[in-house]
């Protein structure tokens, strides 16, 4: 198992995947898994989490997107929160179930990369239209869909993978 550092170090965003091998159902539950085992503010769990299958689903839910090369994918997650029954900071009415869902899908994005298994965060799609296009989403605000599946043999980390801001420009100590 790979300590925590080296494993988010590793994970890239992967963009072609080869549909030839399938992501088990074993894999599918671990992920699953991750999801549940998020912190929440208070717990509340204000998140959903579909799981796209079907290709008809898939299908719909890729004329919502430009990133139609997660097609190839076995399965799509899409991640939302719900700010009904969501944990609100007192002091300013911050409401919090788009970070909550925003934690869920940071641990579903590692867990997929752990399981050997390739993804990328996709924050660029239409919302108005999935929710059109599936109403028991339209509670619900949709901060991301991850396209789950092998990478293709030739896929490869971008370019910006390695850069990052300095340290001093990230941090501040105070």
């Amino acid at each position: 198992m790979k300590d925590f550092l080296q494993l988010a170090r590793d994970r890239y965003s992967v963009r072609k995947f080869d549909p030839s091998k399938p992501v088990t159902d074993e894999q599918l539950e671990s992920i699953l898994k991750a999801a549940e085992f998020a912190p929440t503010a208070v717990n509340y769990q204000p998140v959903k989490v579909w799981v796209f299958r079907s290709a008809e689903a898939k299908e719909k839910l890729l004329s919502c997107t430009k990133m139609k090369f997660i097609g190839d994918a076995p399965y799509i997650l899409a991640v939302g929160g719900k700010a009904e029954g969501a944990w609100v900071r007192p002091f300013d009415q911050k409401n919090f179930s788009e970070i909550d869902a925003a934690i869920v899908s940071t641990q579903i994005m590692l867990e997929i990369h752990d399981l050997g298994l390739g993804s990328t965060w996709i924050g660029h799609f239409d919302a108005p239209a999935v929710k059109e296009m599936f109403p028991e989403m339209a509670e619900y605000e949709l901060v991301a869909l991850f396209p789950v599946g092998y990478a293709a043999e030739d896929a490869a980390p971008s370019e910006r993978h390695e850069k990052s801001k300095p340290r001093e420009e990230l941090v501040s100590v105070l």
